[in-house]
């Protein structure tokens, strides 16, 4: 069996990683640390573009476990394909659900409350003064209710929202109340006032909300992506927020990063924080401490966790 375990945070830097491996620090460097076909486990760098990330990939050839520390694994895709049969992609759920939780409550309320405007109008030595939306008593849909969409719910319950909707895959029901599945998404567009893509993008979510779905939007409603960039048809969008019908508040964009002449940057009542919502100083302990469970199950030989899929595996 082959030893090597790449990871892109030093070894020394990490407390309690198990004897035995090989352990090769990689962060997407132009040199690989050690042959790539010596790799049995590769935790792929956090917030690298998604060709660095698959460029050793192809040559993977005995990798066992592919683990990423981000929720999302679209980044990795495009190189499952040549790994051998049997590996198992995991991803890093438990690492990013409070900074996420945070940065989409810090959206809302800096959109709602006209925060922006306020930084400009302290720019401009200006007291701007009046009433604003409150987050209290609003109607909030989450559309992708995993492990994030709960963590935003766990954070929304102080501010007394008026109601809370869950969209997710698949119907379910939960200690909070029932999950909805994406087919009753166009009854529940209309209801609510504050929307929340927290999804991960696949084929079914890509282009999600597009012209049809924010044409349901109610007037005045505000839009949050903190999902990826592509959730969202960017042109369908910025039809709506032209007509002032209904704001904006996006952790990501399609494209990203938003070239400097992107219409979106001077789009009436948006608000863009460039993909912010995981790295925070709550990351690095927390992936630590994925990684220390993850690689200690992998040495005895236990079920790994956050297994997204496995190669050559059925989808049946």
């Amino acid at each position: 069996m082959t030893a090597d375990v790449w990871l892109p945070i030093p070894p020394d830097e990490i407390d309690g990683l198990p004897e035995g491996p090989d352990y090769r620090f990689w962060n997407g460097g132009e040199d690989f640390p050690a042959d790539p076909a010596d790799c049995a486990f590769y935790v792929v760098p956090y917030m690298k573009p998604s060709p660095l990330c698959v460029r050793p990939m192809g040559r993977m050839s005995n990798v066992r476990v592919v683990q990423t520390l981000s929720a999302g694994i679209d980044h990795v895709e495009p190189g499952l394909g040549h790994l051998p049969a049997g590996v198992r992609l995991c991803n890093a759920r438990g690492v990013h659900e409070a900074s996420t939780g945070e940065l989409t409550l810090a959206l809302i309320l800096a959109s709602l409350r006209g925060i922006p405007d306020f930084v400009r109008a302290q720019d401009r030595g200006e007291w701007l003064g009046g009433f604003r939306p409150a987050l209290a008593d609003k109607n909030v849909l989450i559309v992708g209710y995993g492990s994030i969409g709960e963590a935003i719910e766990d954070r929304l319950v102080p501010f007394e929202v008026a109601r809370v909707a869950r969209v997710a895959r698949s119907e379910r029901t939960t200690a909070r109340g029932p999950v909805h599945p994406l087919t009753e998404l166009p009854a529940l567009l209309p209801e609510a006032d504050v929307v929340i893509l927290s999804t991960p993008l696949n084929e079914t979510t890509r282009g999600l909300a597009g012209a049809d779905f924010l044409s349901r939007m109610k007037d005045g409603a505000l839009l949050v992506n903190v999902a990826r960039g592509p959730v969202v048809d960017t042109k369908a969008l910025l039809a709506e927020l032209e007509t002032g019908r209904i704001t904006a508040a996006l952790d990501v964009t399609d494209p990203e990063p938003l070239a400097r002449e992107h219409p979106l940057w001077r789009a009436p009542g948006v608000l863009i924080s460039p993909h912010v919502g995981g790295p925070t100083s709550a990351f690095l302990p927390r992936a630590k401490r994925l990684l220390v469970d993850q690689l200690n199950r992998y040495v005895n030989r236990e079920p790994l966790r956050n297994v997204i899929l496995t190669t050559g595996a059925s989808t049946d």
